[in-house]
C-alpha cells in the first residue's frame, strides 16, 4: 500500500475493531489498488475510497420467535446495505450462529465489487441471523423466517434492496420469507427477493447458478492454456448447493471430482462422486456425508484431517471462509493442483493465496468466480420486472456467457496493469474502478 492507502486502511481497523473477516476483505482489496491510485490520483480525492468502506446503512435488529416446545428465543438479526451506486442493495441472508456485524460487513463488501463484475445494474449488502437451523422443524423455520422478516419488511423493496439466499436460507426459507412480506405489504411483488421456486416468480438455474458458474469460470482459466476440465482429477469441498452443482458441472465438462465434505468430515470416491447419492443425502434427507460412504462400496468417509490433502488437478474451495489456510495450500501443491477457484465467499486466507501465486498455481477469486449466483439473481429480477420467465438453457447460456465475461474483465485489467494471470488484482481492479467511477459521477452523498 501506498502512504495514503495505508492511511485510509488504518482508519478503517480503528472505526471497526474486533471485526476481523471485513478488516482481512479490505486489505485484500486495498493490496491491488496501490498502482491504480498511482495511475488515477482522483480516487483518492473526496474521501472517495473512505466513504466505499463504509457502509450506507447498517440495521440490527432482535428475531423474537418460539420453538416447538413453546420455548421463546431471541436471536439477532442484520442488514448491511453496503453500496446502491450501480443499482439496488443485492446479497444474500445467512443464517448461521457464526454471524455477526463483522462477517456480514465482510460479506458485503465483496458483494460491492462481486456484483459490479458481473456488468449487470446491482448494488451491494448482505444480510442474516446468528440463528442455527440445524435440528429445527419446518414449523420452527417458519416461524423464525416470519418473525425475521415481519422487522425486514421496513426496509426491503425491488426498487431498494432485493435480498436472496446464502447458508441456511434456500428455498424454504425463501418462500417463507416472500410469504410473510406479501401478507404485512398486501402486494404480490415478486422482484423484492430471488431464489424463489420456479412456480411463484424464481428462475431457473438460480439454484445451480453459483456451482455451474465456478465449473464455467474455470473452464475459461484453462481455456487460456488450450485446456480443459476433461480428464481433470477435482476436489471440492463442501455439499451444499454451491458444491453440489459445482460438482454437476464439472462432471458433465468431463471431470472426475473424487472428494467433497461437510463440517462433519469429508468422502474420498476414486470412482467419482455419484451424484444422484450425494443429493439423496443430502438435499432430500439432510443427513451428514458419512451416508454416501456408507452407501457407496468405492467411497471412504474420513473424520478430520484436511480434504485439501487429497491429491488433485483442480480444487475448488466452496464451504465457507477461511477454511484453506497456508498448510492446506503447500499440501494441494505438493499433490499437483494447478488451478483453485473459490466457490465461497473468501476461503482462502491470504497466505494461502500467496503460496498459490508463489507456485505459479492459477487463483480465481470469489468475488469473480462465485459471481454466478447473483448474476442469475439479476436475471430473476430481469425476468420478475418483465412478468416473463426463461427457458433453462436460455438462462444457462446467460450464465456462462456472464462467467466468460467475468474472467474477460479480470484477465483484460490484470494484464493492463502488467501482472498478466494475477486474477486476484484483476478482479480487485475492475470491481473496484467501476464502483469508484460511478461514485465520481454522482458526487458527495
Amino acid at each position: 500500500m501506498d502512504d495514503r492507502l495505508r492511511e485510509i486502511y488504518d482508519s478503517v481497523i480503528r472505526r471497526n475493531p474486533g471485526e476481523p473477516e471485513f478488516q482481512q476483505a479490505v486489505e485484500s482489496l486495498f493490496t491491488s489498488l496501490a498502482v491504480v491510485v498511482k495511475r488515477h490520483p482522483e480516487y483518492t480525492e473526496n474521501a472517495l475510497i473512505d466513504r466505499m468502506c463504509e457502509p450506507e446503512r447498517q440495521i440490527i435488529f432482535r428475531v423474537p420467535w418460539v420453538d416447538d416446545t413453546g420455548k421463546v428465543h431471541v436471536n439477532r438479526g442484520y442488514r448491511v446495505q453496503y453500496s446502491s451506486v450501480l443499482g439496488p442493495y443485492k446479497g444474500g441472508l445467512r443464517f448461521h450462529p457464526s454471524v455477526n456485524v463483522g462477517i456480514i460487513k465482510f460479506l458485503g463488501f465483496e458483494q460491492i465489487f462481486k456484483n459490479a463484475l458481473t456488468g449487470l445494474p446491482i448494488g451491494g449488502a448482505k444480510g442474516g441471523a446468528d440463528f442455527d437451523p440445524k435440528g429445527r422443524s419446518a414449523n420452527e423455520m417458519m416461524r423464525f423466517c416470519q418473525s425475521f422478516m415481519t422487522e425486514l419488511q421496513r426496509h426491503i423493496g425491488e426498487h431498494t434492496d432485493v435480498p436472496a439466499g446464502d447458508i441456511g436460507v434456500g428455498q424454504r426459507e425463501i418462500g417463507f420469507l416472500f410469504g410473510q412480506y406479501m401478507r404485512l405489504r398486501n402486494a404480490h411483488e415478486s422482484g423484492v427477493i430471488t431464489g424463489k421456486g420456479t412456480a411463484w416468480g424464481g428462475s431457473l438455474v438460480r439454484k445451480e447458478a453459483t456451482g455451474f458458474g465456478v465449473a464455467y469460470f474455470v473452464a475459461n482459466m484453462l481455456a487460456e492454456d488450450n485446456d480443459s476440465l476433461d480428464g481433470k482429477r477435482v476436489t471440492v469441498s463442501g455439499s451444499g448447493n454451491v458444491a453440489i452443482y459445482a460438482i454437476q458441472k464439472v462432471q458433465e465438462q468431463g471431470g472426475t471430482v473424487v472428494a467433497c465434505s461437510d463440517s462433519s468430515g469429508f468422502v474420498v470416491d476414486e470412482k467419482g462422486i455419484e451424484l444422484d447419492l450425494l443429493k439423496d443425502v443430502k438435499e432430500r434427507r439432510r443427513g451428514r456425508i458419512h451416508l454416501y460412504a456408507d452407501e457407496r462400496d468405492s467411497a471412504r468417509f474420513i473424520s478430520g484431517g484436511s480434504i485439501w490433502d487429497v491429491p488433485c488437478d483442480v480444487a475448488l474451495p466452496c464451504a465457507t471462509q477461511n477454511e484453506l489456510d497456508e498448510s492446506a495450500a503447500k499440501s494441494l501443491i505438493r499433490g499437483g493442483v494447478r488451478i483453485v477457484a473459490e466457490g465461497a465467499n473468501m476461503p482462502v486466507t491470504p497466505k494461502g493465496v500467496a503460496a498459490f501465486r508463489d507456485a505459479d498455481v492459477r487463483f480465481g477469486p470469489g468475488k469473480a468466480a462465485n459471481a454466478g449466483g447473483v448474476a442469475t439473481s439479476a436475471l430473476e429480477m430481469q425476468q420478475n420486472a418483465s412478468r416473463d420467465s426463461w427457458h433453462f438453457d436460455y438462462t444457462d447460456r446467460r450464465l456462462e456467457q456472464i462467467m466468460s465475461d467475468i474472467f474477460g474483465r479480470c484477465r483484460d485489467t490484470a494484464a493492463e496493469y502488467g501482472t498478466p494471470h494475477d486474477y486476484v488484482l484483476g478482479a480487485n481492479i475492475a470491481g473496484f474502478t467501476k464502483v469508484a467511477d460511478s461514485m465520481c459521477a454522482l458526487g458527495v452523498v
